[in-house]
């Protein structure tokens, strides 16, 4: 008798079984998902992020920027990057190449659902040109400096405007016939290109050594070392890279201290304060630190030493 009991549960058993619906086969089969977006996307030597648009239900427009100076054939540009929609599908996959090289250097790339809607995007390419690379003569180099702008305490002075504070043999004069040599070495995957720079000490033969000797009130007679607010751009042999997304441009030197700049171009900049810098060609540009020093307002020291605010190497290329 038990038996055909156990016989019977088990029958009453697997038929509820059979009638519960499984709750994620929806999902699994994607019957719901109409997504066909391509979230992401990078090709080979590819700078920045690309601008995706969904100009509508079935169309969608992609424009990007490759760097011709290291790929200048665009007939073969490999996708190293895809993100698109859950459980959609791409015409193109990561290792494929597309052909750019046309009188609208264009291509196509179809995203379909799982429900089988297609969205085609068309990828435009601009050609993008590395501006750093080359060479670049040093001009002059720059402070504003001073604490109390407001106040009369700041001043816009290119650092060989004061002789007497700086060393006579490695004053920063001997930095204003050094030539800058930009190389490139690739593009990182997120999208920033970077190499090598050669700072080479010119005819002179000689680098600044960016010891200040001027009056000293806080230590009579003592010099002081500011080569951290002064070289910025490593002696001999560097390293470089430009991330577009900040707009910056960083240095590596030899012992791997980093220093962060902007490479501007010709203008003049308003200071505050009656206060400005006219760049003529163009310039690295350095945000400085230095302390405030009351104290010490309306002196060479405070505007050198203690409170420098920004810093302009000025260059032009040849």
């Amino acid at each position: 008798m038990k038996f055909y009991q156990y016989i019977l549960i088990a029958i009453t058993v697997f038929g509820i079984q059979s009638c519960v619906k499984d709750p994620l086969e929806e999902i699994t089969k994607g019957g719901w998902n109409h997504e066909r977006t391509v979230i992401n996307l990078m090709f080979e030597n590819q700078v920045g992020k690309a601008i995706i648009e969904n100009t509508d239900a079935t169309t969608g427009v992609i424009t990007l920027a490759i760097n011709v100076s290291v790929i200048p054939d665009l007939t073969n540009v490999k996708l190293t990057q895809l993100e698109i929609s859950y459980q959609a599908k791409s015409t193109l996959a990561i290792g494929q190449t597309m052909n750019f090289q046309n009188d609208t250097k264009s291509g196509i790339i179809s995203i379909t659902s799982a429900t089988g809607q297609k969205r085609d995007y068309t990828i435009h390419v601009t050609e993008f040109n590395e501006t750093i690379l080359g060479v670049w003569d040093i001009k002059a180099l720059t402070v504003f400096g001073g604490t109390g702008p407001e106040y009369g305490g700041g001043g816009v002075l290119q650092l060989s405007d004061k002789p007497v504070c700086w060393s006579t043999i490695y004053s920063p004069a001997t930095e204003c016939d050094n030539i800058l040599t930009f190389t490139l070495d690739s593009i990182s995957d997120a999208g920033n290109t970077y190499g090598k720079v050669m700072n080479n000490s010119g005819v002179d033969g000689k680098y600044a050594d960016f010891i200040f000797k001027g009056d000293n009130p806080e230590n009579l007679g003592k010099t002081v070392d500011v080569t951290k607010f002064y070289r910025q751009i490593p002696k001999g042999l560097g390293h470089w890279m430009r991330d577009y997304a900040k707009g910056t441009v960083a240095f590596t030197d030899s012992i791997g201290k980093i220093t962060t700049g902007t490479l501007i171009n010709a203008g003049t900049e308003d200071l505050g304060n009656s206060l400005k810098m006219t760049v003529t060609d163009n310039a690295f540009a350095f945000v400085l630190s230095g302390t405030d020093d009351w104290t010490n307002i309306y002196k060479d020291y405070d505007k050198f030493v203690k409170k420098p605010r920004k810093y302009w190497i000025s260059v032009k290329k040849h």
